[in-house]
């Protein structure tokens, strides 16, 4: 169940961001889905965020934009179809000096990895 729920994840994050992670963990507990992105950035960000003023538009315009693409019900049912559970809400946020964004996704019921 994690890679399939990885490769999905990436999918929406390449059709929605531009670009999707180079790496993504995640793992399942109880009723949520914890994943792990490493390698979000595009290099327009990284030329970015090596200014203050820059970090901080990387960092909201990614927090924002993430928030607005799991508002998608396209975007949702893609997800609960999968794990066969639906999506109570959602966490999210990017580290910029490490590259690595975390997403916990809370669902109604217990994910069945």
């Amino acid at each position: 169940m994690e890679h399939q729920f990885n490769m999905l994840i990436r999918e929406i994050r390449k059709e929605y961001v531009g670009n999707g992670p180079k790496e993504i963990h995640t793992r399942f507990v109880d009723n949520w889905a914890i994943s792990e992105m490493k390698g979000n950035l595009t290099n327009v960000e990284n030329f970015m965020i090596s200014s203050r003023d820059g970090q901080r538009m990387v960092h909201e315009a990614r927090t924002k934009l993430v928030k607005q693409i799991y508002k998608n019900p396209v975007v949702l049912k893609k997800i609960e179809d999968l794990v066969k559970a639906k999506i109570v809400s959602i966490f999210t946020d990017i580290d910029l000096d490490i590259d690595t964004a975390m997403t916990i996704y809370v669902f109604d019921k217990p994910i069945q990895g």
